[in-house]
């Protein structure tokens, strides 16, 4: 049998949530959560609901003005949710 370095726990869990394929979920949550950083809590109080599934984040806003304006503010966001998140995690936003 072949003797390997030791590896830390945060690299087995690392290395295991890779495997998984979870990384890319747990990053999906992260942009989920930071929405309120990005657009301002002005913003974030007229949004009802938010998800993020295979890359496409999907905001329920209650203010139809809002709304149209965040659809041409969409492109600024998305760059703004990757940045702080240090990966291309969106790559859509869908207003509804």
């Amino acid at each position: 049998m072949k003797r390997t370095d030791a590896l830390t726990i945060g690299q087995i869990v690392q290395n295991f949530m890779q495997h998984e394929h979870l990384d890319t979920r747990l990053d999906e949550i992260r942009a989920s959560a930071i929405w309120p950083e990005i657009v301002g809590h002005g913003v974030n109080r007229y949004t009802a609901s938010r998800n993020v599934a295979n890359g496409v984040m999907t905001v329920h806003i209650t203010s139809a003005p809002l709304r149209n304006e965040l659809m041409l503010m969409r492109s600024s966001i998305i760059q703004r949710i990757n940045d702080a998140l240090g990966r291309k995690v969106i790559h859509e936003i869908v207003f509804k």
